[in-house]
């Protein structure tokens, strides 16, 4: 492992500073910025690719700094001053170290899937926050692949990281910005199993979700916070699902990432009571 010594704003600093910032950059290397304990560990412990650490070369670093420092195999390190770390920080007290990552391939022809899955696609994601949660309910409730179409804001981006809370390392999160490669997929999900259902979501009154049958192989299609699911999509589904509010409420439906929560519990809950999952 070297270290190497970063005490200006250089040319070596600037790229940290895009890769923070700037998503046409952060594609063109390939790799992004993540800082936070939960999030370091999250990515170790999955496997990810760390190719570099940035710390303080001014403060005592805790021992669980050193252990990551000392135990991950990078080709280089950055010491930065307490300067250099604040500045780069999106946190009011820096973190001990940050990390430099390397994404992941897109490939939804290399999912391995269980025997009955549950997954979703969220369509054309404009909120980076949104984003993160989505991918946090995913974990939480067994969604194995989260498809993310169109002109979507940057899986990448620190805010959506951050929103997921660690679930983003523990995810498989691929991006599909040709509807046609959706469509293929779930058409093929279709012929290795015979009962699986695309499920799209509406905010209109439709189906009660917890009258759908949602034990079997399926796949939640969430349609984006403003325009909601593409006419595409829509049509596409074999059926659309909503979830009913209160007679008494004034609100006529739930924040995105609220009603993805919702509709993966339901299956959970299902799965639950039909075979102990």
């Amino acid at each position: 492992m070297r270290a190497e010594k970063v005490n200006t704003n250089n040319a070596t600093y600037q790229k940290f500073e895009v890769l923070k910032s700037n998503r046409n950059k952060r594609h063109k290397y390939r790799e992004f910025l993540v800082e936070g304990v939960r999030n370091i560990n999250a990515a170790i412990s999955n496997g990810w690719n760390i190719k570099s650490l940035l710390y303080s070369d001014e403060k005592d670093l805790s021992d669980w700094a050193k252990k990551v420092i000392y135990t991950n195999p990078t080709k280089v390190n950055y010491e930065l001053t307490d300067i250099l770390m604040d500045n780069l920080s999106g946190k009011e007290e820096s973190s001990e170290i940050m990390a430099i990552i390397g994404m992941r391939e897109d490939n939804l022809e290399d999912l391995v899937l269980s025997d009955n899955p549950l997954l979703a696609l969220f369509d054309r994601p404009s909120n980076k926050g949104n984003l993160g949660t989505v991918i946090r309910s995913c974990d939480a409730l067994g969604v194995e692949c989260l498809i993310i179409t169109g002109h979507a804001v940057d899986l990448y981006d620190p805010e959506v990281v951050v929103a997921s809370m660690g679930s983003f390392f523990n995810m498989k999160v691929i991006r599909a910005p040709e509807n046609k490669m959706v469509l293929d997929f779930i058409n093929s999900m279709k012929k290795t199993y015979p009962t699986f259902q695309a499920i799209g979501t509406t905010a209109h009154k439709e189906h009660a979700i917890y009258d759908l049958e949602l034990s079997g192989p399926l796949m939640f299609m969430i349609g984006n916070e403003t325009d909601g699911l593409s006419y595409m999509f829509a049509d596409f589904c074999d059926v659309l699902a909503t979830i009913p509010m209160a007679e008494s409420s004034y609100a006529t439906s739930f924040n995105v990432g609220c009603a993805a929560t919702v509709m993966f519990y339901e299956a959970k809950r299902q799965r639950y009571l039909y075979f102990g999952e």
